[in-house]
């Protein structure tokens, strides 16, 4: 499938003004260093308001120069994910405060536990392709935190991992990670495991952590996903297309930062703009509004040859119910169908509320149909079945022919949780609902899935280097 929303003329106006915003208007980079890097390369910098104007002809020269497809790997190297090659991926939320044991339960804080929960129980499930930390544990410091969640993380799945990074004397420390799991630094850029998410402040601003860390993880060359949350009528101007063209301002904006510290860099063009919902004073995060803005920012990133992440399979629900299949269905469907790379941020409850494992059961379930949605069809003389068609003939029955027989596997999908039964029959099951089900194929997973053990040696060497950030972060911080 291809859907479009933006004919090629409107692609190439919103690149236009765009640009005029990076060359008129202006970033704001508070970060000495690359300030002096651009003012090297002849952009006009503004030291005292840290603030950056990009010649078009810089912008241009610039994202030529960014890598444009990179694979990530878990410590099983078979177990990856690919970006710009036409592969779709998923991911779990990075880290959530607040974690839901079941819907309607009061949130509690995130602990430690959680995380092993929750990327053990990813990696259970075939649909997702990147679990994330899911839990961002308060408890442990943040300035060595990211470092333990990390190490969590590979010691509970062999997919490749997400989570927040936090600033750079943390990465050097992320980067030791990977190298001691590959067994050395070719590798360990040749493998990548992770890689972080380098998000613009809107409007038109960037982090000082953000930026200063992308020093650390281009010793490895590390992939990094540039995606600036843009939300319309707050952060963003009040129409799709205002939006659009601020977002996509940032986002270029940020790939010249990363090229500028590493030429080559590969990148990820997240756009992950959303609507604001006046009403509520919050954030939408599944509205029709969520499908446009997915779609038009797909399109964008392909423009430019860039793969692109998405904010899309998410709801604005609670809990796994009507609302939540009608929203992430929904969005999911049109996100995939315009060609994006990877989909997001599943096991959310809400917008940001906590997270769910009951939740991304349902998720899961939706993957699974949209991707059937999206499979390749066959048309050959096989299929079109000419000769059983005259076989059967008027009135027939192909249940049980050896054709039917030989393809129905392929031709249809099968669910995991969707009910089909007739009445009488789901009555004499108890009469579930989609919430009931996901309740019970959570229980069976946390109750059965044992992820592959890490190599003793390899955990050792891990649990060291935690213990080596601990002790240099919090006295840094002391």
């Amino acid at each position: 499938m291809n859907v479009k929303i933006l004919t090629e003329q409107k692609i190439n106006l919103i690149h236009e003004k765009s640009l005029k915003i990076l060359e008129k208007i202006g970033v704001n980079v508070p970060h000495e260093d690359v300030l002096n890097l651009f003012d090297n390369i002849g952009a006009n910098v503004d030291f005292k308001r840290q603030l950056v104007r990009l010649p078009q002809n810089l912008v241009k020269e610039l994202i030529s120069k960014a890598g444009k497809n990179f694979t990530i790997y878990g410590r099983d190297l078979t177990r990856k994910a690919e970006f710009g090659v036409g592969k779709r991926n998923y991911n779990t939320t990075a880290g959530q405060a607040f974690w839901i044991d079941n819907p309607g339960d009061e949130r509690r804080y995130s602990t430690l536990n959680d995380i092993s929960t929750a990327v053990n129980f990813s990696d259970a499930l075939d649909q997702i392709t990147i679990p994330g930390a899911m839990a961002d544990p308060h408890k442990i410091p943040v300035e060595w935190r990211c470092v333990k969640v990390a190490t969590e993380m590979i010691t509970n799945t062999t997919k490749p991992i997400y989570f927040w990074f936090y600033d750079r004397a943390s990465a050097r420390f992320l980067v030791e990670i990977v190298i001691s799991l590959r067994g050395e630094e070719n590798k360990a850029n040749e493998y990548p495991l992770f890689f972080p998410l380098f998000e613009p402040v809107s409007p038109l601003s960037f982090p000082f952590n953000g930026i200063d860390l992308l020093f650390e993880t281009a010793r490895l060359n590390m992939p990094v996903m540039i995606g600036p949350m843009a939300q319309m009528g707050l952060t963003a101007p009040a129409t799709i297309a205002g939006t659009l063209v601020q977002e996509n301002a940032e986002i270029l904006a940020g790939i010249c930062i990363t090229q500028l510290i590493k030429e080559g860099m590969p990148v990820c063009y997240g756009g992950i703009c959303h609507a604001f919902d006046m009403k509520k004073i919050q954030i939408i995060f599944s509205g029709p509004e969520q499908a446009l803005l997915s779609i038009a920012m797909a399109q964008m990133g392909k423009h430019y040859k860039f793969p692109v992440y998405l904010n899309v399979g998410l709801t604005d629900s609670k809990r796994p119910d009507a609302q939540a299949g009608l929203e992430c269905g929904m969005t999911l469907a049109m996100g995939t169908a315009a060609g994006a790379d990877i989909f997001g941020h599943m096991g959310i409850s809400g917008v940001d509320q906590a997270s769910s494992l009951d939740m991304l059961i349902m998720q899961s379930e939706v993957i699974s149909y949209v991707e059937s949605l999206n499979r390749d069809i066959d048309f050959d003389e096989e299929t079109y079945a000419l000769d059983i068609i005259q076989e059967v003939g008027p009135k027939g029955s192909y249940l049980e022919t050896s054709h039917t027989r030989k393809h129905f596997r392929k031709e249809l999908w099968f669910p995991s949780l969707i009910n089909r039964d007739i009445y009488d029959a789901w009555r004499e099951k108890g009469s579930k609902s989609m919430e009931k089900l996901c309740k019970e194929r959570k229980e069976e997973i946390l109750a059965s899935h044992e992820p592959q053990p890490l190599d003793s040696d390899i955990l050792r060497d891990l649990n060291k280097i935690v213990q080596d950030a601990k002790k240099e972060l919090q006295n840094q911080v002391k």
